[in-house]
């Protein structure tokens, strides 16, 4: 049986009958949790002046809400498999925005810092919810295949807009109006839900692994602040080494206790798909790309080029054009006709053509000819490569494991983020240091990044093959319920 027939009659009637509503809701919570974190960026000195913030507290409320938000996505993926994803979506708004007006009336560091930390453990009740809602409702094929597309699109939208409107808002209204965006919007959005999303009942009614979530959250925890940590303290500080290190022994204990485990929280048997492995490991590889462009991109037109906040974000709005046209138009084509290996391949490869031309920037380069070209091209790729993806990680999961899934493709994007971030900054420092120019020092980012992008599509190349795609078609099979494959995953499969 799939996961689409174990719908209520009223729930299947509901979403054909507002199928567009449905999609546009779940989508529409993962492009808030996007614009909220780019948005917060923009706002940062006004919020340092005003609320006279010292450089660590201002770090921490980045590093607050990426610690949560990271940390807590494989828990949030678990508990909406086993609460019920409509629930834990519902609840995970509600937490976003009652932290978003704490937030916006925060009077102090220690409660600003608080909200944001609230927020992010919310986020990571939201994201989770909202993917497997979306891979749970629509079957695998042309379907699924173009509500991803969107879903990526909406991902990609929600983070340079944010920059554009956290521009116009905290110049014309002041900080605090990026949060208080969020309560109206959000509170639509929850009187929408129970209308148009269906209840997809848990399949099983087993208890959350205690010692699996602990272990994972720490674990995640460690790595995230020992990597955030290295931003400021460079690497060699134990401030940055020692959670880190904390961070690698937890996840080995992790691994260990979900292997024995009689119900874990993350069934190992997840990773027994080729192609979910490779994908997850382009993801990681990937979302340290993603990260890094956008964050260089913005610190060179502004640092270097001298141009505003508000005119960095529409410098950025070509790209994103770029995202959400390929993710909605043509990645889903291409996904029906031609096998996952070669798009996800395809768009790894435009990724790293796109930085290995931003490398060339000099101090004076105009932005039509050596940075637009470059942002398009690594557009094009993410465009490709993120639905490609994700319809390899989240195809063959089990109704009961879509969450989990959903919360393990977000968790890849966010660490590979996390660790991309720390490392190409540590190297673009220690490049600007070395020969005093900043541009020099983006230059090396840019062309590392590239070089991720291209380990990413030799890790997709080696690990894909024909022979294990042809099995993998009827394991997947018998893991989805004994039901034969979907046309669709037949034509993206074979061939890998």
């Amino acid at each position: 049986m799939t996961s689409t027939s174990r719908l209520s009659a009223s729930g299947v009637d509901r979403l054909r009958a507002g199928s567009a509503v449905a999609l546009a809701l779940i989508c529409g919570a993962q492009f808030v949790l996007q614009l909220d974190f780019s948005i917060v960026t923009v706002a940062l000195p006004s919020i340092e002046r005003d609320l006279r913030l010292s450089s660590s507290a201002l770090q921490w409320l980045v590093t607050g809400y990426a610690l949560t938000f990271g940390s807590l996505l494989l828990v949030g993926g678990r508990a909406a498999d086993l609460l019920g994803r409509r629930r834990v979506l519902s609840m995970g708004l509600a937490g976003f925005a009652l932290a978003s007006l704490l937030a916006g009336l925060a009077q102090s560091a220690a409660m600003l810092i608080a909200a944001r930390i609230i927020q992010g453990s919310a986020g990571a009740l939201v994201a989770p919810a909202a993917l497997s809602l979306l891979t749970a409702t629509y079957p695998e094929g042309p379907e699924r295949n173009r509500a991803l597309g969107i879903w990526q699109a909406a991902t990609a939208a929600g983070a340079t807009v944010g920059i554009v409107v956290g521009g116009l808002l905290t110049q014309y209204l002041g900080w605090r109006a990026i949060f208080l965006i969020n309560p109206p919007l959000i509170a639509v959005m929850l009187t929408m839900v129970p209308r148009f999303l269906p209840a997809v009942r848990p399949d099983k009614a087993s208890g959350l692994d205690v010692a699996g979530a602990t272990l994972s959250v720490l674990s995640l925890a460690g790595l995230i602040l020992g990597l955030s940590n290295g931003e400021s303290h460079g690497f060699a500080a134990a401030i940055t080494w020692g959670p880190i290190l904390l961070g690698l022994l937890l996840a080995i204990v992790f691994v260990v206790v979900q292997r024995r485990g009689r119900d874990p929280m993350l069934p190992l048997s997840l990773f027994a798909s080729p192609t979910r492995r490779a994908a997850l490991e382009a993801m990681v590889l990937t979302g340290a790309v993603l990260a890094g462009y956008v964050y260089f991109t913005s610190l060179y037109l502004q640092h270097v080029r001298g141009f505003t906040p508000l005119l960095t974000g529409l410098a950025l709005l070509p790209s994103t054009l770029t995202v959400v046209c390929t993710s909605t138009l043509l990645a889903r084509r291409l996904l029906a006709r031609v096998p996952v290996k070669s798009v996800l391949i395809l768009g790894l490869v435009c990724i790293a053509a796109g930085q290995a031309y931003l490398s060339q920037i000099t101090p004076t380069a105009s932005y039509g000819a050596a940075i637009a070209p470059g942002l398009i091209l690594t557009a094009l790729g993410i465009g490709l490569a993120l639905p490609s993806a994700s319809v390899a990680i989240t195809a063959g999961v089990s109704s009961s494991e879509q969450g989990l899934a959903g919360g393990l493709f977000v968790t890849g994007q966010q660490t590979g983020a996390a660790l991309g971030l720390a490392s190409l900054v540590a190297i673009s420092v220690a490049e600007t240091s070395h020969d005093h120019s900043l541009t020099a020092g983006y230059r090396l980012a840019f062309l590392v990044g590239s070089g991720l992008a291209i380990a990413a599509a030799a890790a997709v190349a080696a690990q894909l093959s024909r022979r294990t795609s042809q099995g993998e078609l009827h394991r997947q099979a018998a893991s989805a319920g004994g039901q034969p494959p979907h046309p669709i995953a037949q034509s993206t499969l074979r061939h890998n």
